[in-house]
């Protein structure tokens, strides 16, 4: 005989649950990201650093012939990567204004520290010269040549035509009075500021002798000395002829010790 009581079955017992740990700072893959993430940025720094190793040195801002004194107006500072030839260029920490070169540069050229003279004797020469004889491209830094020319309203002592050179090879140091605009005639005086030799003044002085002046600028900073028309280059006093000015300069030139 049955009764009406059943029996309830064995609850069946589930998979006992795991606990989630919290992450630790001591994780080995999180120590591993962070190592690689410096190493990329330490080699990235490097990189950058190694391609931006330039040092700051002057540079010629235009071509200047042999015994141009420098001023600041001839340098500018440029930032390039010289590595173990820094050493031999002008820093920008040094001020070589005032210093004469002793060979010629051009335009953008590094200044080199052999490139100075340390033992020059130049002076400043002022040389009047009439404008019209003159190039109208005449700069500071150029080498020139200058002739004196007679004048056959000078005197009976100068013959007409008669030219000799009188300044070989010089650089200019200044340009000045040099007229503009209608104002601006074939007779204005302009001044000429070449650098020679202290014991060459007077024998310059002396071969000008009252005589006009006519300058002609040389293609090349290191180009030889150029003759006059039928003169050979051995001959720095030979004659030869060439149209004469109309008038003799209103002053006599002028000497002065490099500043």
């Amino acid at each position: 005989m049955t009764t009406g009581t059943t029996t309830a079955p064995e609850e069946i017992a589930g998979p006992a649950p795991r606990r989630v740990r919290p992450p630790r700072w001591l994780d080995l893959r999180l120590v591993l990201g962070v190592l690689l993430v410096l190493g990329s940025v330490l080699v990235g720094a490097r990189v950058v650093t190694a391609a931006d190793a330039t040092v700051p040195v002057w540079a010629a801002s235009g071509d200047l012939a042999a015994g141009t004194v420098l001023s600041a107006e001839d340098l500018v500072a440029v930032s390039v990567r010289l590595d173990d030839a820094a050493g031999s260029y002008l820093s920008t920490t040094t001020r070589p204004a005032g210093q004469v070169l002793g060979r010629s540069v051009s335009a953008g050229d590094l200044l080199p520290r052999a490139a100075l003279d340390p033992a020059s004797e130049l002076v400043q020469l002022a040389l009047p010269v009439q404008a019209g004889y003159v190039p109208p491209s005449l700069a500071r830094g150029q080498l020139i040549d200058v002739y004196a020319v007679a004048d056959p309203a000078a005197g009976a002592g100068q013959a007409a035509g008669d030219v000799s050179l009188v300044v070989g090879g010089a650089p200019v140091q200044a340009v000045s009075g040099r007229g503009e605009g209608v104002l601006s005639t074939a007779t204005t005086t302009v001044q000429v500021v070449v650098a020679v030799a202290a014991d060459d003044v007077q024998e310059v002085l002396a071969g000008i002798g009252g005589r006009a002046l006519v300058v002609v600028v040389r293609d090349a900073l290191d180009a030889g000395p150029t003759p006059a028309p039928g003169v050979p280059p051995a001959t720095a006093s030979a004659s030869a002829t060439v149209p004469a000015p109309a008038a003799t300069p209103v002053a006599p030139a002028t000497a002065g010790p490099t500043g």
